[in-house]
Order: structure tokens, then sequence, then C-alpha cells
């Protein structure tokens, strides 16, 4: 029998799938690095992603090099002196990759130690009113009724029995939504395109009360 392809991916879920991967690795990390470490060497990354979900080694580097440029990846170089015959000493890197805090907070939602969205502007300067909702984000304060409304189906998405990918496209479809209400004037089309996935979390257990209220809520919003 021929080799079964998989369904082509975009780079959006390559990279989830990538991020997912790296969160995992690190919440059943017994170490820094090494075989049950949190950070691992790039030629691991590959061989376990592409035994994981079939990426080729060409998807995992571009889709790295993009999850590194956005900061929820992170890289560590640990030097070691390998001495050559004859004395000399020549130096050897070996890079490790791992989630950052910000990848972590991608997947699972800001907490209590999350650094502020806004950190280091001064909002009164903007002269909005930011508050923060459930979920720790920041939004304006006359949005604040639909933020809470959303930080609501957040967590009941993030606790319900979906699978794990299918909970993180949601939550970033929800952080899209969240970010646009730290605005004065979020972007409509923005909001409209992802609610259009957000509110197909009616089909998951216990959710469709919460998504009911929020589609009362940005209805208004979107009128």
């Amino acid at each position: 029998m021929g080799k079964v392809s998989r369904p082509a991916l975009t780079n959006n879920e390559i990279r989830r799938l990538m991020l997912l991967y790296f969160h995992d690795r690190n919440k059943n990390a017994t170490s820094m690095m090494g075989k049950k470490g949190s950070a691992v060497k790039i030629s691991d990354v590959k061989a376990e992603i592409k035994a994981q979900h079939g990426l080729t080694q060409q998807e995992v580097q571009s889709n790295l090099t993009y999850l590194l440029s956005q900061g929820w990846v992170e890289e560590k170089s640990v030097e070691k002196q390998v001495r050559a015959r004859g004395g000399t000493v020549i130096p050897s890197v070996t890079k490790f990759y791992q989630i950052s805090a910000a990848g972590i907070d991608k997947i699972e939602g800001p907490g209590e130690f999350t650094m502020p969205k806004f950190h280091g502007i001064k909002i009164e300067a903007t002269g909005q009113n930011i508050v923060t909702v459930g979920d720790g984000n920041q939004i304006n304060a006359q949005f604040g009724e639909l933020g809470e409304a959303l930080a609501e189906l957040r967590e009941v998405i993030t606790k319900s029995e979906e699978p794990e990918a299918n909970k993180m496209n949601l939550v970033a479809d929800i952080d899209t939504i969240q970010s646009q209400l730290a605005k004065a004037q979020p972007n409509r089309s923005i909001i409209a395109a992802a609610w259009q996935a957000v509110k197909g979390a009616a089909a998951i257990s216990g959710c469709i009360s919460f998504v009911e209220k929020v589609a009362g809520l940005i209805g208004v919003f979107l009128s």
C-alpha cells in the first residue's frame, strides 16, 4: 500500500500543534533539559512532532521561526568546551527550545502572575477607562459586560472535555475579540469574523447558555 498523506494544514494550524507540543512537554517535564526536560533540541522537536502529527522538517522549522519571533517559544543556548586532540579547546553550542510564559498564557489564559497586557503604557494618558475581566484580559470599561461574558465562556471551554487543539482555537478567537474590546473603537469586522468561530462552542457540553449570553451582547454590539 502507498503512503497515506495527511490533509494539508495551514500555518496557523501547524503553529497551534507545535505550541501545544511545547506546552505539554513543559507541563510533564521533570528537568530543565534532557529526555524529560521542558527545553528540547531541534532534532528532537522535529522527530517527535513528525511522529505525533506527521509534520515535515520544513514545516516545523519555518513555523518554529515564527513562534520564536512572536515570543511564544524561546531559545536557550548551552555552551560546552570540547578539548580536541593536541589540546585545542573548541567551544560547542547546543540550542534548546521551550515554551515561554507568553506561550503558556496563550494556551491557559492569563493568570494571577501574568504581566498586564498594557504594562509600560500610561493608560490614563489615553483617556480610556480600562478594566480587567475574569480571564485577566484588559478591556475598555464600556464593553465590560461583553468582556465578562466572554471570560465566562472561555473558562467553561477550557474546563470541558473538548480536544485540546479545539479548545486552543476557540480561546485564541476569544482573545482576538477581547483584544479589540480594549480599543475605544474596536474593529467590528474582526470581532464578527472571530465570533463566527467562537459561537461553534455551543456544541460543547455545558457551553450553550454561555454562548447564548455572549450572542445577545455581541449582537447588540455589532448592530
